[in-house]
């Protein structure tokens, strides 16, 4: 009979027959009084063991030659008196049944059989089973174990480098030979937020070689979000376009708005005052007076041919 789990496999070895009953319906064996003759020779059973077929009792040799298994291994015979081992179709006398690398006995053991060769588990570890490339042990077939990137670990040698607790199937973080869970790789790289000082997991913008997240880079003024939006800074701090121009910009001299250059916008410069550069026109006839000469007129500003109608 053959017990197995996890590719191992183990025999059970059967005793044959050496003047023994073998049980209700089998052969049996036995010594004759009276005339009693072997069916297969002939020859008288009288004082002779014997064993009892269903068509009826052979001798010992008789029986050997006609019913007997050959070793798989030796390729002699299984005596009626030896010990037979039997494995897929296949069998064997007990000293016969054998590591086919080490040449240890595999009756009691567990054994592996790979391909034609029958090994016993240590041959089969050191020949097939991989190694744990921390403990450097072999990784019994059969046990859990983890693989990555080539190589392997038992389940409670992959451990995070930080916290050296088992990873066993949470997310991981590598680096260079070690290997992180994922909350001590956040707190011990991962960068973190100059606003909140809690650490960026993903996304986030960069402002003056900064990390930031997205929802903690807002404009200083009214804290609309920044990102993806034109901004600009005052004293290092960051503004939308609308704060900034309310806060710090220059206010045009003709429409009061400011004048905050975004978007490629110009302005002139006068004295004290400034216009952006499609505000920039003669107070009469509206002519624009950008790159042309003028003539200031108190608060106004006059192209030469108005100027000269005064």
């Amino acid at each position: 009979a053959v017990q197995g789990h996890g590719g191992q496999h183990k025999l059970i070895l059967t005793q044959h027959f050496a003047g023994l009953s073998a049980g209700e319906g089998g052969p049996q064996t036995g010594t004759m009084t009276e005339c009693f003759d072997c069916d297969n020779c002939k020859e008288s059973l009288y004082g002779r063991k014997y064993i009892q077929m269903d068509n009826g009792p052979y001798c010992i040799p008789c029986y050997d030659a006609h019913f007997a298994n050959t070793c798989d291994e030796c390729k002699e015979l299984i005596g009626h008196d030896c010990r037979e081992l039997y494995y897929e179709d296949r069998h064997y006398h007990e000293h016969c049944f054998r590591c086919f690398r080490c040449d240890r006995s595999l009756a009691d053991e567990p054994f592996t059989c790979q391909g034609e060769e029958l090994l016993c588990n240590d041959c089969y570890c050191s020949e097939f089973s991989s190694k744990c490339i921390a403990c450097e042990k072999t990784v019994m077939p059969g046990s859990r174990k983890l693989e990555y990137n080539g190589q392997t670990w038992h389940e409670h040698c992959f451990i995070c480098s930080s916290c050296q607790q088992p990873i066993g199937s949470r997310s991981f973080i590598p680096d260079k030979k070690d290997y992180y869970c994922v909350p001590c790789y956040e707190s011990k790289f991962a960068p973190r937020c100059t606003r909140c000082k809690k650490t960026l997991t993903k996304g986030g913008v960069t402002y003056r070689d900064e990390p930031w997240h997205k929802e903690c880079f807002v404009c200083t003024g009214c804290k609309t979000p920044l990102a993806g939006q034109q901004f600009t800074s005052q004293d290092d701090n960051p503004y939308c376009v609308k704060c900034f121009g309310n806060l710090y910009a220059k206010k045009c001299s003709a429409c009061t708005k400011p004048i905050t250059g975004f978007g490629g916008g110009k302005y002139v410069s006068f004295e004290d005052r400034h216009w952006h550069h499609n505000c920039f026109n003669c107070a009469r006839c509206n002519t624009s007076l950008v790159g042309k000469g003028f003539i200031p007129d108190n608060d106004e500003i006059l192209c030469r041919d108005c100027s000269s109608d005064l």
